[in-house]
């Protein structure tokens, strides 16, 4: 059922203090894990965005899905008043009781603006740190496309306006 599913299902059997979402094609490095959990450590965060544009060594990502994650970085940033760089990102961190609490229903790339927009309804305080990050082609296995990009879009509106 996809990306989405799989998590919702790994957040309800998560019994540790922080979740990490760590996407199992390793374009998200798990050294990168104590800077994501650091600002929930010191009490400065509920949930921490591992961003890709903040100086971490990555791979040039594909022109377009800059384009995209751009545009809708800059959406989602209007609509829930936030102030992030990657929206977009598959490396976040969370206090779990906040992760529980939230009703999660997208299954595929929609978790990302679903999660940001609920995330900012309940005011957590957010925090953004650089990660590095090895992005694949789609000829090594990447699966996002733009119909993503046009749900991502409709997500953003449906679970801030429609909720």
């Amino acid at each position: 059922r996809g990306k989405g599913a799989a998590l919702r299902r790994g957040f309800q059997e998560a019994c540790g203090e922080i979740v990490i979402v760590q996407d199992a094609d390793l374009e998200y490095d798990p050294r990168d894990y104590a800077q994501l959990i650091d600002p929930i450590d010191r009490d400065l965060a509920d949930v921490v965005y591992g961003s890709r544009f903040l100086g971490g060594p990555h791979r040039v990502l594909l022109y377009w899905h800059s384009v995209a994650n751009k545009v809708l970085t800059g959406l989602s940033n209007m609509l829930t008043n936030l102030n992030l760089t990657d929206v977009w990102t598959c490396y976040k961190a969370f206090r779990r009781p906040i992760l529980q609490s939230l009703t999660l229903k997208e299954n595929r790339f929609g978790f990302e603006p679903e999660v940001t927009v609920k995330v900012a309804a309940l005011r957590c305080r957010v925090y953004e740190v650089p990660i590095s990050y090895q992005g694949r082609t789609y000829e090594e296995g990447k699966k996002i496309g733009w119909k993503d990009a046009i749900w991502g879009l409709w997500c953003l509106v449906r679970y801030r306006f429609m909720n």
